[in-house]
């Protein structure tokens, strides 16, 4: 039988507590360095203002208004509604022949545009074919709020 040395129990057991400072160690070499970076300081922002609320412009007002009137003229169950619709959206323009212009390409800022036709054309066309398919771009008021020129784009 091999006879147990007293060195081998004693060596085990420095070598887990070698071990165990070496863990403890390195755990504390990370919490200082993680102790030791610098807190930022916090900033001290100014009070935000309270925002205020814009009103809208007279064209913004007047794209909203249109773009709702297009959508009911297309969508119109009956001849009759669409018709009605027709002629309120025609009040917010300067007479039944304002230009729209329908741009169908731009490259370079140089516009394309389809042929010209009156805003009365227009509504009856999305009246007759029921799909509403361009976006306001552009519109130009008068003096007196009503509208003198609308530019479309496909959607």
């Amino acid at each position: 039988m091999k006879k147990r040395s007293v060195k081998s129990p004693l060596s085990r057991l420095l070598t887990l507590a070698l071990f165990g400072l070496l863990a403890m160690g390195a755990c504390k070499s990370k919490k200082k360095v993680v102790e030791a970076a610098p807190e930022p300081a916090p900033v001290e922002e100014p009070a935000p203002e309270p925002e205020k609320e814009m009103e809208p412009s007279e064209e913004e007002v007047a794209v909203g208004k249109l773009e709702n009137y297009f959508s009911v003229i297309a969508n119109s169950s009956n001849v009759q509604s669409a018709n009605r619709s027709i002629q309120e959206a025609l009040s917010m323009f300067a007479n039944q022949n304002t230009p729209v212009l329908i741009v169908i390409h731009e490259e370079n800022g140089i516009k394309d545009y389809d042929q010209p036709t009156t805003i009365e054309a227009y509504l009856n066309y999305l009246k007759d074919t029921k799909k509403n398919l361009n976006f306001i771009s552009d519109v130009r008021l008068n003096g007196s709020g009503k509208v003198t020129e609308l530019e479309l784009r496909r959607r």
